[in-house]
């Protein structure tokens, strides 16, 4: 699998532009598991899941009750893993496509 550079829609000329929160339809094939605390790790559930380690940023995407930082996701928290990869990498590229569309490249 290739790696998905998330940050590059937002880099012009060196400057690096906000990357906004991007809201994930939720799909009855996602998988729920939970995240017990000083163990799971969102790299760890994206190797797991999708076979690679670079995802855990699409996880933290999918759960935004938990904010931007994976140590503020409390012990036993249900987390949903957004299943499958290339569908919702898929959807999330729309849904920045139309972010840009209808408020610039900011």
């Amino acid at each position: 699998m290739e790696y998905y550079d998330r940050y590059n829609q937002f880099q012009s000329d060196g400057e690096h532009r906000v990357v906004p929160h991007i809201t994930l339809t939720k799909k009855s094939s996602d998988i729920i598991v939970t995240y017990k605390k000083n163990v799971s790790r969102l790299d760890k559930f994206s190797q797991q899941y999708y076979g690679t380690p670079f995802f855990g940023w699409l996880i933290q995407q999918a759960n935004p009750q938990y904010g931007g930082l994976e140590w503020n996701i409390p012990d036993n928290a249900t987390i949903i893993i957004p299943f499958p990869l290339l569908t919702t990498l898929e959807e999330y590229k729309a849904k920045v496509d139309d972010y840009q569309y209808y408020y610039g490249k900011q």
